[in-house]
């Protein structure tokens, strides 16, 4: 039998009702011929509760035991899948991570999968069940432990699974009908995509579009598994969703396929460094092990360009989320104390946000840069800093334009059409 990969996200499970919805839709593909293995994840705000349980418990927890908690509620949601399956007569049986085995890596709370031996699922197709329900966002350590993928895993582990049973396609659903041009709540113009390219969901994903975990669509790349994302809230076609593919899937690209955004950016100047080589690498050596996530980076020459003496000077400009600045400012002040770096003040702003348009039709068409920078001069936005790649311009600005950023962008590259 074909197998097909299922993906049930949290709120697709939240309820028993939801849940009876979520099997019928695996019976209607183990009725049209295939063998499906269903990821579920827990139901809505579980593993928000488990993880609260968590830090109440033990603020500086054993992160073993930590994964040991929050794993669980997907655990209770694979068997009621299997349970209600098996009420409706499909032969169904549910699987915890250490029961596939998923293998893993040890580093609780944010492991990585190492392999999926087919064997134990195979054989079990092969004895005449036809949906294999396994517990998401878990696997076990070369050590025996339970593991937990980091948040948002169950799509990381349905692309491995796809991609290790060779699995014709796998379906994500979730509570929205597909990925958009951009989100529908900041602009009202916002429109389905029908396709879109591995790149462009893999920038969308990790510029601030939430539709995807981004690892699920580096491994879906890697390993070219075709993903839908569909709504489990509404009746279904064969065309429905947003089919995530290679560009050769794709007869002819928009020059912008989406625009994306994220609210909760803060920026960062190191001013007065000292301009000689080796000075990055410190910074954000630094700044890396500290476990903080930088961004945009922009190097300038500083006001004076020379030091106090006369040494030649930069400021060295990077974004990073909101949460992580606190972090940031601590290890470089540490690394000032200690004689790591040198320079005169950090300036921080926090009250800014990113905005970018992606497309891999950028790459054979020129002009989207000006065409960029002219839309948000002429709404009166200013521009902070400007980071980009081969198919993606994503600029810094006050938080309080992004909205009306986004929706100038949106009109500028004529998103709304098909």
């Amino acid at each position: 039998m074909p197998v097909l990969v299922m993906k049930f996200g949290g709120t697709s499970v939240a309820t028993l009702d939801r849940i009876r919805r979520a099997a019928k839709r695996v019976g209607t593909e183990v009725a049209k011929g295939y063998d499906v293995i269903v990821i579920v994840s827990a139901m809505a705000g579980k593993t928000n509760e488990l993880v609260g349980w968590v830090n109440e418990t033990s603020p500086f927890y054993d992160a073993r035991e930590y994964d040991a908690v929050v794993s669980s509620g997907e655990n209770v949601t694979a068997g009621l899948m299997a349970l209600t399956l098996q009420e409706m007569e499909v032969p169904a049986r549910s699987w915890q991570g250490w029961q596939v085995p998923l293998m893993t890596t040890s580093a609780h709370g944010a492991a990585r999968i190492e392999d999926i031996p087919p064997a134990n699922i195979t054989q079990k197709f092969a004895e005449g069940m036809r949906v294999a329900v396994i517990a998401g966002f878990q696997g076990v350590s070369p050590e025996g432990r339970i593991t937990t993928l980091g948040r948002g895993g169950s799509d990381t582990s349905a692309v491995a699974f796809a991609a290790a049973f060779g699995a014709e396609r796998c379906d994500i659903y979730t509570d929205v009908d597909g990925v958009y041009t951009t989100d529908p709540r900041v602009c009202a113009k916002a429109r389905k995509l029908d396709r879109i390219a591995f790149e462009e969901m893999l920038e969308l994903a990790s510029l601030g579009a939430k539709v995807l975990q981004t690892r699920s669509v580096e491994l879906a790349m890697r390993y070219n598994v075709k993903l839908r994302v569909l709504s489990s809230f509404e009746e279904q076609s064969d065309e429905a969703g947003t089919l995530v593919c290679g560009e050769d899937l794709i007869m002819e690209s928009n020059v912008v396929s989406g625009v994306a955004f994220s609210r909760e950016e803060a920026k960062v100047t190191i001013v007065t460094v000292a301009d000689t080589p080796g000075i990055a690498a410190s910074i954000f050596g630094t700044l890396s092990d500290a476990g903080v996530n930088v961004d945009m980076i922009v190097q300038n020459v500083s006001e004076t360009g020379y030091g106090s003496h006369d040494e030649l000077v930069t400021d060295m400009t990077f974004s990073c989320p909101n949460e992580q600045l606190a972090r940031a400012e601590k290890a470089l002040e540490g690394a000032r104390a200690d004689g790591t770096l040198a320079f005169e003040r950090l300036e921080t702003e926090t009250e800014v946000a990113k905005v970018s348009v992606v497309g891999i039709g950028m790459r054979s068409q020129s002009g989207v840069a000006a065409r960029m920078f002219r839309t948000l001069a002429a709404e009166g936005i200013n521009i902070k800093v400007i980071a980009t790649s081969e198919i993606k311009i994503s600029v810094l600005v006050d938080r309080k334009y992004m909205e009306l950023a986004v929706q100038a962008l949106h009109d500028a590259f004529e998103l709304e059409r098909a």
